[in-house]
């Protein structure tokens, strides 16, 4: 399945682009399935596909159900403790989404609509209106940070044994975790590395939507290293509201010519790998289909653009025995960016963008002596440990 995954700054368009891409795939003879949390123009609002077109179906992510549903399932499989502790059962009615719980949501959909309840209709292309940018990229790097918390809370070469859980419990003085809790860590683990796999897929793009202007200029300069450090493609820049060229209207021509400015940066920083694509402003905001199709001309999803880069990162020999393990880094500025070494962990900050990157076997055995940025690409020096490395004669 072809997955669009769209976001951009925000305010600049980003569900109509999203719902004028799924437009365009569906006229293109693919059966289309479009995911947002956000009204879509001319499309209804429901947890389950709805049709708005031919091949083309709209599911609309209820956050608040969602989280009604997990609490609600969660207290009934922890019944008997909450029952020994003499604890008041809550009431789906009584319950409040909490911050952070639509990231979750939007995660189960995507799970859904790739090996859930919705696999089994055939749809072919996948568009996902995710939100603005910087948020954006944390829910894509979500699913892999929530499976490595489940591995350290709740390792599964330490679940114990039904039959020893009592013994355990009298000598360690503390009741062992409950089976239930194991089973849904690993239920929860699956349904992740679904959602995971579907990010990481080689026919996974990301789409940037973008209204030309200084404020989304800088917005996409900084995107640039975040979508490098988590390794994901853009198969296109969607400029939004461009207006005419041509104005007798010294205001709009003035204007015009600011937004060209931009557009023309762009296609040089972007492009060829990227294609920059323009969408003209309507004069008013798209409500229909009918409008959906005056944008979908220039949305078709490119099937020619690969998908997701995988592990972006590879090492080079520095001489001396010294290995320099490497990432592209596009637009990274010295002063932002953290590398921290835990075990066999890499942490890497790049401004307001995060990744925990595991270490290949070869780089456990070495420290860390150095970094430095050049070029757009951050290289790391690992130097072997000899206590770590065989001995040779």
């Amino acid at each position: 399945m072809r997955t669009v995954l769209v976001t951009g700054p925000g305010g600049a368009g980003r569900t109509t682009v999203a719902a004028a891409t799924a437009l365009a795939s569906a006229r293109g003879g693919h059966r289309t399935l479009l995911v947002s949390a956000d009204a879509v123009p001319a499309c209804p609002a429901g947890p389950d596909p709805s049709e708005v077109a031919e091949r083309l179906s709209c599911v609309r992510v209820d956050s608040a159900a969602h989280f009604r549903a997990e609490l609600l399932a969660l207290q009934d499989r922890a019944s008997g403790v909450l029952d020994l502790l003499g604890a008041n059962r809550l009431d789906g009615e009584e319950l409040t989404e909490l911050p952070g719980s639509s990231e979750l949501a939007v995660l189960h959909t995507l799970r859904r609509a790739a090996e859930g309840d919705w696999a089994e209709d055939g749809y072919e292309v996948l568009v996902v209106d995710l939100p603005p940018l910087t948020d954006a990229l944390a829910l894509l790097a979500l699913p892999g940070q929530l499976r490595r918390y489940l591995r350290r809370l709740l390792p599964r070469e330490r679940q114990a044994a039904r039959a020893l859980r009592p013994v355990l419990a009298q000598l360690a003085g503390v009741p062992m975790p409950a089976q239930w809790l194991y089973e849904a860590a690993a239920r929860k683990d699956a349904e992740l590395a679904a959602v995971q796999a579907l990010i990481e897929d080689g026919a996974t793009t990301v789409r940037l939507v973008a209204e030309p202007g200084r404020a989304a200029d800088e917005a996409l300069s900084g995107a640039r290293t975040g979508l490098a450090l988590h390794g994901l493609r853009v198969d296109a820049l969607v400029a939004t509201r461009v207006l005419p060229r041509h104005s007798a209207d010294p205001w709009f021509a003035d204007l015009a010519a600011r937004q060209e400015k931009t557009l023309d940066r762009w296609r040089q920083e972007w492009a060829p790998a990227t294609s920059v694509r323009e969408t003209p402003h309507l004069g008013r905001e798209p409500r229909t289909v009918e409008d959906l199709a005056l944008l979908a001309e220039t949305c078709a999803p490119d099937d020619r653009t690969p998908g997701h880069a995988g592990d972006p990162w590879w090492t080079e020999d520095a001489g001396d025995g010294v290995i320099a393990w490497c990432l592209p880094l596009p637009g990274a500025v010295k002063e932002d960016l953290e590398l921290v070494r835990r075990g066999d962990e890499l942490f890497l900050t790049a401004g307001p963008f995060h990744r925990i990157v595991r270490l290949e076997s070869a780089l456990r055995r070495c420290t860390v002596t150095g970094a430095a940025l050049a070029d757009g690409v951050l290289r790391v020096r690992f130097t072997p440990d000899p206590a770590l490395w065989p001995r040779t004669q």
